[in-house]
């Protein structure tokens, strides 16, 4: 076995030991050496998965901080506590850095390495749309100007994905789906468009729908999976909207198919994302 084939397999073993023991930092570092001795070469499916689940828990951690410290910090600010208020914002600042690093990080990978690397359809997409999704975690942050031109690129990457994938994906394809989930929460939250959210939601929601019969045993589970995410967060983003369009979404839709599994979440007042 050649030196840089042991080398990728160890780190891949690593990475894996990494995510058991929820090491995730590690994780990524492990998994960041494999796109740097595969080079042009593509990323195997497990690989692929590895590094965003790797990114996804990193990212995922301090999105979950920024949001607390962000509430803290309007509850703060009603009360009047200017001291207090100071700090959390510098507080806050430390966590905005390590957004931005960890984003700066897989983005950079994703132009140099993953995307141009990728060859078949379902990789593409699948790099673009974390592409994306990292750009959007950005645009939740950032204000002004950064927050523009992050929102712009978000838009971009995921159309370039939504491109490919309407063309060539099934509509029951997981990775499908969740782009379709991803970019209406994008809408949503970062556009503040609830009907543009809710038309391409309810749109990908019904298409999986009429395939639902051709969908196979080996991706049921994740497909069914995001179509219940899909339709939480239409009967979410519907109740907010004026009667009339309420109507228009809903017209003609199958929704009782599946029950509601994600009453907490929904209790919770969240957006489901991939």
């Amino acid at each position: 076995m050649s030196h840089s084939g042991s080398s990728r397999e160890d780190n891949v073993y690593m990475a894996k030991l990494a995510e058991q023991a929820e090491r995730y930092e590690e994780m990524v570092e492990f998994m960041e050496k494999v796109v740097k001795i595969v080079d042009v070469e593509e990323l195997s499916v497990e690989e692929r998965n590895l590094l965003s689940v790797a990114y996804k828990n990193v990212i995922g951690a301090r999105r979950a901080s920024w949001r607390i410290i962000s509430s803290i910090e309007q509850k703060e600010e009603s009360r009047g506590n200017e001291d207090h208020v100071a700090s959390i914002k510098e507080y806050r600042g430390r966590i905005e850095s390590e957004l931005s690093k960890i984003c700066d990080g897989i983005l950079s990978l994703l132009e140099s390495h993953l995307i141009p690397s990728a060859s078949s359809a379902e990789s593409k997409v699948f790099y673009l749309k974390m592409k994306g999704d990292y750009h959007r975690y950005l645009a939740e942050f950032k204000t002004g100007a950064e927050r523009k031109e992050a929102a712009e690129s978000t838009l971009v990457a995921y159309k370039s994905a939504q491109d490919i994938s309407l063309a060539e994906l099934a509509s029951t394809h997981p990775i499908r789906l969740g782009l379709a989930l991803n970019f209406s929460v994008f809408y949503y939250e970062i556009l503040n468009s609830p009907d543009r959210a809710c038309n391409l939601a309810k749109q990908a929601f019904d298409e999986a729908i009429s395939e639902l019969d051709t969908l196979g045993e080996e991706s049921y589970k994740d497909s069914t999976l995001i179509m219940q995410l899909l339709r939480d967060n239409l009967t979410l983003w519907t109740s907010d909207l004026p009667v009339s369009l309420y109507f228009t979404q809903w017209h003609g839709c199958s929704f009782h198919s599946f029950s509601l599994t994600y009453s907490l979440a929904l209790e919770a007042n969240t957006h489901f994302r991939t």
